[in-house]
């Protein structure tokens, strides 16, 4: 089975640092309301000890074990996606299954020179992300064609 891409560390520790700011601008609002309204300090004081380990999880453990564990294999017949940290996730897609493909970038993909590659079945949608540019763009089209239609809509 292959991997995605290494740089889904770095552009997921991006992510985590913006998750980060905006985690730390929402305790600080907390302490000032704890000592405009007379709180109590242990509420701040949680709320602080629960972002902190939010952060480091964020930044320092999740972004590799995410990259650690996502794996995906296409044939001509199923596309495989195997992924998860806590719950590991296994699914089988048949082709024949396949009516739509898309690929999609963020602006943080963007940066990184990552896509994210998406397939709808009538039971729903699923993705493989943070794929390089050119990887994204073959499977996409190599999904349409196994599946039997032209490129985007099948």
């Amino acid at each position: 089975m292959k991997r995605i891409d290494p740089r889904a560390v770095k552009a997921r520790r991006m992510e985590g640092w913006i998750a980060s700011a905006i985690s730390v601008v929402l305790i600080i609002a907390l302490l000032w309301l704890t000592m405009a309204y007379s709180w109590p300090v242990w509420i701040a004081g949680w709320s602080a000890a629960a972002v902190l380990l939010f952060i480091v999880l964020e930044l320092a453990v999740l972004p590799g074990l995410l990259y650690r564990f996502w794996r995906y294999e296409i044939t001509e017949k199923n596309v495989e996606l195997n992924h998860g940290v806590w719950v590991r996730r296994k699914t089988l897609i048949p082709m024949v299954r396949i009516q739509h493909v898309d690929s999609k970038q963020g602006p943080i993909q963007k940066i990184y020179g990552l896509s994210t590659v998406t397939f709808s079945t009538a039971a729903g949608s699923h993705r493989i992300p943070a794929l390089s540019e050119h990887e994204a763009e073959n499977i996409r089209k190599q999904i349409s064609d196994w599946a039997g239609g032209t490129d985007g809509e099948l």
